[in-house]
């Protein structure tokens, strides 16, 4: 075999492991679901009328952040449950208001098989502090701390365009797999938000 045939060969598998093997794992994880789009975009009326039914198979199971004692965790640590990830920030006036609402949800709703997960978004020096302050002044007793520190998660939702700014929401599935979306904040606490938590958990 000739050299030029063995270097083409050779081109060929490292294409093929560029485009397959080490294909990124949140763009081969999830199958399309355009059931469960189709239902929570039905149940995305009223107060919540501004979130969109995806289920592309986008997949955040990799996504990564730091928990309340800045250690690792991602959304893979909370397989099998259905999620709404909200992304906030301390200084975000639309965030601040929208907390009374998702604590009364998660209240409502948390359970082994269903979570709000909120990623606090006040990085740099003290933001873990500022964050931990915020939910402890308001009595929030039913939000976890957690935290994109290096505000990496946030840029990817950026960078494909699935969020601009804050707050912004994620419906995912048991295996982290995008369902909808919702820029900006919603109120939650209401029949409407109900409906579309219920439509997310089958019930």
């Amino acid at each position: 075999m000739s050299v030029i045939v063995l270097v083409g060969v050779a081109l060929a598998l490292a294409a093929g492991l560029v485009v397959g093997n080490f294909m990124p794992a949140q763009a081969r994880q999830c199958e399309a679901q355009p059931a469960r789009a189709a239902a929570l975009d039905a149940a995305a009326v009223g107060e919540l009328a501004a979130l969109a039914g995806t289920g592309t198979g986008r997949g955040y199971v990799d996504m990564g952040f730091v928990d309340a004692e800045g250690k690792p965790a991602a959304i893979k640590d909370f397989a099998g449950k259905t999620l709404l990830v909200n992304f906030w920030a301390s200084w975000c006036v639309p965030c601040r208001a929208e907390m009374p609402a998702l604590d009364a949800l998660a209240q409502r709703y948390n359970s082994d098989t269903f979570m709000v997960l909120p990623v606090n978004l006040d990085i740099g020096e003290g933001g873990l502090a500022k964050a931990s302050k915020f939910l402890a002044d308001g009595g929030f007793q039913h939000l976890p701390l957690y935290a994109d520190s290096s505000f990496a998660a946030f840029e990817r939702l950026k960078t494909e365009a699935v969020a601009i700014g804050l707050p912004a929401t994620l419906l995912l599935d048991e295996k982290g797999c995008e369902l909808a979306v919702l820029q900006g904040p919603a109120e939650w606490d209401t029949p409407d938000g109900h409906n579309v938590v219920a439509a997310l958990i089958g019930s």
